[in-house]
Parts: C-alpha cells; sequence; structure tokens
C-alpha cells in the first residue's frame, strides 16, 4: 500500500498537480487501539479543473480535491478505488461540463493504471 501511494503522489506531483494530504488510517486505527490493515488515502486536484466543477454545482466541492483509497484486501491483494467524476457529476447535478469531466475521468483512469500521460 505504502509503495502503491509513494508512486501515486510522484507521479500526481510530476505531472503538476496538487497532494493536499496523506493519510496513514492504519496508523491512525493503531493509535485509536485497533487494528486495520494497510489503507492510505491521498487527497489531491488541479485546482483550474476542480474550480470549473465548483462554478457548476457549487456543492461538488464536498468531494473535491480528488481522493485515491489504497488499502490491502484480507488476502494480501492491494486495490486502488476513487470516485469517477461521472458519478460525482450526477450526485451533483453538473451539466455542461463534460469536457472537464473527461479530463478528470481520464487522468485519475492513467494514474491508477499505471499510465504516463495522465
Amino acid at each position: 500500500v505504502t509503495e502503491t501511494v509513494d508512486r501515486l503522489e510522484t507521479a500526481i506531483t510530476e505531472k503538476g498537480l496538487i497532494v493536499v494530504a496523506r493519510v496513514d488510517h492504519a496508523a491512525n486505527a493503531e493509535q485509536a487501539g485497533e487494528n486495520l490493515r494497510p489503507t492510505e488515502l491521498l487527497i489531491f486536484g488541479n485546482p483550474a479543473l476542480g474550480t470549473q466543477l465548483m462554478q457548476a454545482e457549487q456543492t461538488v466541492g464536498i468531494d473535491l480535491p480528488q481522493t485515491f483509497l489504497v488499502w490491502e484486501a484480507e488476502d494480501g491483494t492491494v486495490y486502488l478505488s476513487y470516485n469517477d467524476p461521472a458519478y460525482l457529476a450526477q450526485r451533483h447535478g453538473i451539466e455542461g461540463e463534460e469536457e472537464v469531466l473527461t479530463q478528470i475521468s481520464n487522468a485519475l483512469a492513467n494514474f491508477a493504471t499505471g499510465a504516463t500521460s495522465a
């Protein structure tokens, strides 16, 4: 999980996006006396694109900046999860921002799959 988030963080910053925070849920659970398999949240964004979405429908700000959740399943497999921008558009009633949504969706998919053209 940590290795995956390290790679994501590097790729994101190399593309000029901003990493806002990195949350280690497992470490926080441990501090609370609980156990949790490795789970990290990477919070990042592109203010220019995010602002366009918030100008269209300000409530999308509850879901921005974007996040990647990287977590280890019980069998040791590491997964990466994120909210698809199409879901965010539907959730917040965003219309007329298809170009921005597609750009964000493509970037997220490229980061998630390790592609370098994000």
